[in-house]
């Protein structure tokens, strides 16, 4: 019963937040006339979700506010980012769709791409160029690894191939989320794999934008670590817990998707 009324004044209380003054100043200077929309998007999401319910309305509001700051909406059918409730701690996600449209966003890739190889499958990988010839057609739907291309609109093309053992061993080390019971690496592991394989191809091989490093940095599942920033010579920053960003005059992609890529079980 206690959880209940808690639950029902955290919905309350979300309501008198995205309805103040302040947060509507700043959604409106994050993203403009998409505002409305995006709060009315945080409410239903916060309104839908018990567990999340079980977060303070001021913590899921601020990880929100990154999904705003980089102009992705939080509707779960859309699967572009997410809030996911780590116990009472909310966490932004982008998934591998998210990053896949910052990437778009650029105007540097031609050709983006992540997905599954499967069992039955063969892969092999030129060691000079690092390009990855994948052959053969399934046997079963076990996934074995997966893969990451892109081809930028200079030309340039790289592809990385992880196998699934490699992709679980990262995680392992670099998720501090992984080994939770509520971690969407054991709900989603596909859907992470990917995130994973096409981050670290992004990372190391394609062009920066500021988006993408904003979304890289502020991605909860490895935050504070990750493969890059280790090999990189340089310091440790703080990662900001504030946002102020200048208006934008492109509004947030809130319209439905085809049915046809709308997946059944969004995926991070």
């Amino acid at each position: 019963m206690a959880n209940i009324t808690t639950q029902s004044s955290n919905i309350a209380k979300m309501k008198s937040l995205v309805n103040s003054d302040s947060v509507k100043a700043r959604l409106e200077n994050l993203i403009g006339k998409s505002s409305g929309t995006f709060m009315a998007s945080v409410l239903d999401l916060y309104s839908s979700d018990n567990y999340l319910q079980k977060c303070t309305p001021e913590s899921v509001m601020a990880e929100c506010m990154k999904a705003a700051a980089l102009q992705l909406p939080i509707s779960k059918s859309l699967g572009l980012a997410y809030v996911i409730p780590y116990g009472n701690t909310p966490t932004f996600l982008i998934s591998y769709r998210g990053l896949i449209q910052l990437a778009q966003r650029s105007g540097a890739y031609r050709f983006l791409n992540a997905d599954s190889v499967f069992e039955g499958q063969s892969v092999k990988v030129e060691p000079l160029s690092g390009m990855v010839e994948i052959t053969g057609e399934p046997v079963s739907d076990k996934v074995v690894g997966y893969y990451a291309y892109f081809k930028l609109t200079n030309g340039f093309e790289k592809c990385i191939y992880w196998t699934k053992e490699r992709v679980e061993n990262h995680a392992k080390r670099y998720s501090k989320a992984f080994n939770r019971a509520d971690s969407p690496w054991k709900s989603q592991f596909d859907a992470m794999a990917l995130k994973t394989v096409l981050k670290q191809l992004i990372s190391k091989y394609g062009p920066m934008s500021i988006e993408i490093s904003r979304a890289l940095e502020n991605d909860a599942d490895d935050r504070v670590n990750n493969e890059v920033a280790e090999n990189a010579n340089k310091t440790e920053v703080a990662i900001p817990t504030d946002f102020v960003e200048e208006p934008s005059d492109t509004p947030l992609p809130f319209d439905e998707p085809p049915a046809d890529e709308i997946p059944d079980d969004p995926g991070f």
